[in-house]
């Protein structure tokens, strides 16, 4: 079968819209035209329309589209690699704009819930304390529901937050995946026990932590009736730490923030395997309303995350 001739318009460069090219890149990373949609927060129609505009420039078809989604053609997949390189060197434009101008100057404040353990985030933060010590750092912490509208409110420029529902309108990049166990303090009967059967501890005394616990904290607890009737509530971990630590009641924390504590002073309760777990997430505004010093942050972490993997 013959290959199709394709011509590129020479001039093409000086009327087509680089804003199409964006969208074919969220097109091919979220797999489809509804979820690069809400993404970009457009009407699908305007991303559908989009496309076929780019494919006209082009005179080739970049998408397929089916029910399991759209795949990128291989004339689609060498556009949005184009793509990807063209907004990675947008990117990087102020930063190596602001070198040659001098030092960056500036505020970044990160808004997180509490007691979030990275070695990733604290590398990163000393990095950018060393390469640009005029960037003033200020980290605030706060319950999980109200740390995202820090974004929407320009009191911060990064917010650190589990969040099962995440808006069209921000980026979410994951940082860490959280494990958390059930303790119990050192003066608790169970203090030395593995509890192979969670169903048994519904009688029990029970910290929560509010707005903080994650829903996969709060499905874990819910099938096992855990904490129906909770003896105590704390919204900041370290404060529900020392609750379970003097005996009010047992409850979930993070293993990272349980290890912060002496070794005989809280318990683990359940078998590794089961110990529920999920993501904590970098979450911005998008590229094009962040900050000097929000980009600095984003691409230092970003490469230690790549070297690192991923989170596990």
């Amino acid at each position: 079968m013959r290959k199709k001739d394709i011509r590129i318009d020479p001039a093409l460069f000086h009327r087509i819209d680089l804003n199409l090219f964006k969208i074919l890149l969220e097109i091919a990373r979220s797999g489809g035209i509804g979820a690069a949609a809400r993404r970009l927060n457009l009407q699908q129609p305007a991303v559908s329309l989009a496309l076929k505009r780019l494919e006209g420039h082009l005179d080739a078809e970049l998408c397929i589209r089916s029910a399991r989604g759209v795949t990128l053609t291989p004339e689609g997949r060498i556009v949005a690699a184009f793509a990807e390189h063209l907004f990675q060197q947008v990117q990087a434009l102020p930063r190596e704009m602001a070198q040659v101008a001098g030092e960056v100057e500036g505020l970044l404040t990160i808004r997180s819930v509490s007691a979030v353990h990275s070695p990733e985030l604290d590398a990163t933060l000393d990095t950018m304390r060393r390469r640009h010590p005029r960037i003033r750092l200020r980290i605030d912490i706060a319950p999980c529901g109200i740390v995202v509208d820090a974004l929407l409110k320009d009191e911060a420029e990064v917010c650190i937050a589990f969040d099962s529902a995440p808006r069209s309108d921000l980026l979410y990049e994951p940082l860490m995946r959280e494990y958390q166990q059930l303790y119990c303090g050192r003066s608790h009967p169970l203090y030395g026990s593995c509890i192979q059967n969670p169903e048994m501890l519904g009688s029990e005394r029970f910290i929560v932590t509010g707005t903080d616990e994650p829903d996969d904290v709060r499905h874990f607890r819910m099938r096992y009736r855990l904490g129906l009737e909770p003896a105590g509530e704390a919204e900041n971990l370290e404060e529900a730490k020392r609750l379970i630590g003097i005996g009010v009641g047992i409850g979930f924390l993070p293993t990272s923030v349980a290890e912060t504590a002496r070794r005989d002073t809280l318990w683990p309760l359940l078998p590794a395997p089961m110990l529920p777990s999920y993501l904590l997430y970098l979450v911005t505004r998008p590229e094009a309303d962040q900050t000097l010093p929000t980009q600095l942050f984003l691409a230092e972490i970003r490469r230690r995350l790549a070297a690192l993997g991923g989170p596990l």
